[in-house]
């Protein structure tokens, strides 16, 4: 169950978006600490490729490819998030603690 990302959400505090990216504020409730993550703004998982001739041939729909993709902030049955994302930038400040079922700040 350690690796459901219902666990990674409840941490979750506060989300900042801004035009290149993220911050993810995670709240450890136990020990009353936060720590902040910033990943850019990136639909999927990587970026996506347009190749040169799309954007000569093609601008308004390279343009609307980039930058009206559906993006998932946070979800808690998905794996493939921002917010997890970001939680695996700064898990090293978190431990798995079996006994209260949930990520606490180390």
């Amino acid at each position: 169950m350690r690796n459901n990302p219902k666990h990674i959400t409840d941490l979750v505090d506060f989300v900042k978006i801004d035009k290149d990216y993220i911050s993810c504020h995670f709240k450890c409730r136990i020990k009353n600490k936060t720590v902040v993550s910033t990943v850019s703004f990136e639909p999927y998982d990587g970026k996506i490729e347009i190749s040169f001739m799309d954007m000569l041939l093609h601008p308004r729909e390279s343009y609307n490819k980039y930058h009206h993709t559906t993006i998932t902030i946070f979800a808690q049955e998905s794996q493939k998030t921002i917010v997890v994302k970001a939680f695996k930038k700064v898990s090293n400040y978190f431990v798995w603690n079996q006994q209260k079922n949930r990520y606490i700040y180390n």
